[in-house]
């Protein structure tokens, strides 16, 4: 027996809520992180993490609306399943909007990092950029194909099949990106001296943070497909999910990866950069392994590695790394 529209709804305010505190609480640690770095990381950081928590708290704001309208001010008169049944009300429909901004910046974040990491190449930019574009045209098709619908009917062919596709998408891209990130590094690191010892603490924060994203869709997906009011459960819970992952990754490396001490860092010679980073290789050929502090742009943190370097090397600029 399905869980009646009413009490998936509430449902969903009351884990949406939870998991908004989760990411504000997250955020708030976040900007402590960042304050403590570079000018060109609280540029990029900072601004993404801002709109992501002012969107989760945009769409935490009209959910709370809806659920005071359909179980205090309306309870009376349409009642509350009545209520949330009406897929053309401007509420649900500013809510739904706000989805796929927060879905369309969050799948925008993670094919940036992946573009990055694999030397800024086009092969991997142009075709992320398009489906983003494409996903996000769908999303908001969606929206003003609901917009169009009579109030109390259900969801019209073309939309479903719309709405299906958009899900499968956003977890396409999660899972390609996260998949992409992850033979990165082992690609990048498993010829250098113990760099396999050192690669299981950079999977940790790449795989963990792509698959609690790609999860959250893949259940938001299944509910729709078995048509369980789920669905509304996962709706609500995904936006501020989307900023516990961004925020997760930036404090993984910190705390579980980056956090020791520049001392202790300049003692560890098998330390590890677990970020993008924007730095010089460098050719030679007497070659020789020296422990170098290297500056994090993404992750925002410092971290000890070993880079090949010699004396008679000649820098070859815009060499990216991601170890």
């Amino acid at each position: 027996m399905g869980i009646p529209l009413d009490k998936a709804s509430f449902l969903a305010v009351f884990l949406e809520t939870l998991f908004y505190g989760v990411f504000l609480t997250l955020y708030w640690l976040t900007l402590f992180v960042l304050f403590k770095k570079t000018d060109i990381q609280r540029q990029l950081l900072i601004p993404v993490a801002t709109l992501l928590l002012c969107v989760a708290t945009a769409h935490l704001i009209i959910d709370f609306v809806r659920a005071l309208e359909a179980f205090v001010f309306k309870v009376d008169t349409i009642g509350a399943d009545t209520y949330y049944s009406n897929l053309a009300s401007p509420l649900d429909l500013a809510s739904k909007a706000l989805y796929i901004t927060q879905t369309t910046l969050a799948d925008g974040v993670v094919v940036w990092r992946c573009h990055v990491l694999n030397n800024r190449s086009l092969l991997v930019a142009i075709p992320g950029c398009i489906v983003l574009l494409v996903n996000a045209a769908i999303g908001y098709y969606v929206v003003w194909s609901l917009s169009r619908t009579p109030g109390l009917t259900s969801v019209s062919t073309a939309a479903s099949g719309c709405i299906t596709t958009f899900y499968t998408l956003t977890m396409l891209v999660s899972l390609t990106c996260t998949i992409s990130i992850a033979w990165r590094i082992y690609h990048t690191r498993r010829l250098m001296p113990g760099g396999l010892a050192t690669l299981l603490p950079v999977f940790i924060v790449v795989i963990e943070s792509g698959a609690l994203y790609a999860t959250s869709v893949l259940a938001l997906l299944i509910s729709f497909l078995v048509s369980s009011n789920g669905e509304y459960i996962m709706l609500n819970i995904i936006p501020p999910i989307v900023g516990v992952t961004f925020c997760l990754i930036i404090l993984q490396v910190h705390f579980r990866v980056g956090g020791n001490s520049a001392t202790e860092q300049s003692s560890d010679p098998s330390g590890i950069m677990t970020s993008i980073f924007r730095g010089r290789s460098t050719r030679d050929r007497n070659f020789s392994m020296q422990p170098m502090a290297v500056h994090i742009t993404e992750e925002t943190e410092i971290i000890q590695s070993d880079m090949i370097s010699g004396k008679n090397s000649q820098p070859v600029s815009g060499g990216i790394y991601q170890l």
